[in-house]
């Protein structure tokens, strides 16, 4: 492998390592692959002079002295450089398909796919307890169709009480751009979410709208104890992305 190539490989790496952990520092991105400062923000300055990564604001727990730490996100359409071969294509005969049998055509391919996608990942988590394990368990079925998926538990406090919900994030997606010009993709998804977590979810982002990654709210009910939120993120990358790396 020459120079330039090698070049190309490592930038993928700190690419997919983005994808995969964003928001994420350059220290900390740094520390995941073993990389000096100088050879990350090396790479981070040239996938950013691509637009293939960008910089997202993220609030600061505690006032620090000096310039805040820059957090990277993967920019949505480096999505078709991480594996969305096809997508112009896809795009095109969808559009002829909204030509020839108008938008109730469209809605219909759309939720035939969610229906293929919802019979595969039924078995996943049809004996599965409701709540937190069958989301969890969703995601590793979603990540190994390459939508990088895990959970995160979130909790709010409401005086007496907290109200502990849970985000599903889907830092890839292999359709984004064609789900950029067909919206009913991702509403199709959400609706067959609810039908197998069993519970009304809402999408609070996705990557076809603009978002660094897709994010459906799940609500968990609420819990008396108002200690210290739980910080928990699992994150599962499939066999197929590992092979990738």
């Amino acid at each position: 492998m020459n120079v330039k190539d090698a070049d190309r490989s490592t930038r993928d790496r700190v690419l997919r390592t983005v994808l995969e952990h964003g928001p994420i520092t350059a220290a900390e991105l740094g520390r995941r692959l073993g990389f000096t400062p100088a050879a990350v923000r090396r790479h981070l300055d040239r996938l950013e002079e691509d637009g293939l990564i960008g910089v997202k604001d993220v609030p600061q727990k505690r006032a620090r002295a000096g310039r805040p730490a820059r957090h990277y996100v993967v920019d949505p359409t480096a999505q078709v450089r991480l594996g969305n071969e096809n997508g112009r294509m896809a795009v095109q005969a969808i559009h002829m398909l909204r030509e020839m049998g108008g938008q109730e055509a469209v809605k219909a391919f759309a939720q035939r796919r969610a229906a293929e996608q919802e019979e595969r990942y039924r078995d996943a988590v049809k004996d599965v307890p409701a709540g937190v394990e069958r989301a969890d368990a969703l995601a590793a079925a979603l990540s190994e169709d390459d939508y990088v998926a895990f959970t995160r538990v979130v909790d709010v406090s409401t005086g007496t009480h907290a109200m502990r919900s849970l985000q599903l994030c889907q830092a890839h997606c292999p359709v984004v751009d064609v789900a950029h010009d067909v919206p009913e993709i991702c509403e199709a998804e959400t609706e067959m979410f609810a039908r197998l977590l069993d519970v009304d979810v809402r999408r609070l982002a996705t990557m076809a709208a603009g978002g660094h990654v897709c994010t459906t709210h799940i609500p968990l009910g609420r819990d008396v104890d108002n200690g210290v939120p739980e910080k928990r993120t699992r994150i599962t990358i499939s066999k197929k992305q590992e092979r990738t790396r």
